[in-house]
């Protein structure tokens, strides 16, 4: 909802052009009439959003390692994955803890919604915190290739500041945990 007081910095949305349409994002060039009256052009990238979730047991976080293309490296994650048309963010988060690190628990609550980068992308991340997670089997995609990785909670703060996580949404997993159970 906007706040009135804020309406001096609404951009209007004069014309839309489509650029691509894809299976996860779209992308369209946006004609837009500045407060000061003026127009100017924006590019976004729509994408239907996605979650993440913390998963810990008493003593450790779990993580995947995956190659990422569009950042040419492997990166440390928290296990996630995009909310299909017509799914509800809770119901991905169980099937993505499940299909990433064969995890399941009883006791998933929603912590956070944020966007990923607002500069050009409507792409909203729900996080979630998985609790007492119990293991099975993993049951990745056909195109997902990943490493399972159990952090000790202990270790979480000195990895971090090392670089070792460079992924937004699991820099606020981490944060939260850290912050959470005292470690920082």
């Amino acid at each position: 909802m906007i706040n009135i007081s804020n309406e001096h910095l609404i951009e209007k949305t004069r014309s839309k052009e489509d650029i691509y349409d894809g299976k996860i994002i779209d992308v369209k060039k946006l004609a837009v009439e500045l407060p000061n009256g003026k127009e100017a052009y924006r590019e976004v990238v729509y994408h239907k959003g996605a979650v993440g979730v913390i998963a810990t047991d008493s003593e450790c976080m779990y993580f995947v390692k995956q190659f990422r293309i569009s950042t040419e490296e492997v990166l440390l994650e928290v296990p996630a994955g995009k909310i299909e048309i017509d799914e509800h963010p809770d119901d991905t988060v169980k099937k993505e803890l499940k299909e990433e690190i064969g995890g399941e628990s009883g006791d998933i609550k929603k912590l956070y919604e944020f966007y990923v980068s607002p500069g050009f992308s409507n792409e909203l991340i729900h996080l979630y915190e998985a609790n007492e997670v119990s293991f099975g089997d993993s049951q990745l995609e056909d195109d997902e290739f990943l490493d399972i990785v159990k952090i000790p909670l202990a270790e979480l703060k000195e990895k971090m500041h090392n670089g070792e996580f460079r992924d937004g949404k699991t820099l606020v997993a981490v944060h939260h945990v850290l912050l959470s159970r005292g470690y920082l």
